[in-house]
């Protein structure tokens, strides 16, 4: 199973881009789903989650407000609206999938990522 990221890019401050992931390969089954980024320098983030379980959303206090996750549990498939975009959230957004549990703190299945870069 291989998840794939499209839809990084070059935005300006204030400026919206959305993500998207879907899973190619081997069928799977993915329990919650979300959006990772690794910034130079800085700790990975998990920055939002979505549990196919109960929809349950949850969202990194740097992203509250500005980014919305959903998706589609059938297809595996995940998205991340990201709007009023600050250069803080330069960053490489890496897609990430769990079999093992309602809710992503895990990832056993990720993708190689998409870069986001904010100018200001």
């Amino acid at each position: 199973v291989q998840l794939v990221e499209t839809g990084g890019g070059l935005v300006q401050s204030g400026g919206s881009l959305r993500l998207s992931c879907g899973a190619v390969g081997d069928a799977f089954v993915s329990r919650a789903m979300g959006w990772f980024r690794q910034a130079p320098g800085k700790e990975r983030e998990l920055v939002a989650a979505i549990s196919w379980r109960d929809s349950t959303t949850t969202y990194s206090d740097s992203v509250k407000g500005r980014f919305t996750i959903s998706g589609d549990s059938a297809r595996n498939t995940v998205y991340l609206q990201m709007t009023d975009l600050k250069p803080d959230d330069s960053a490489v957004y890496v897609c990430g999938a769990t079999a093992r549990s309602d809710y992503l703190i895990v990832a056993e299945y990720r993708g190689k990522g998409t870069l986001v870069t904010v100018s200001p």
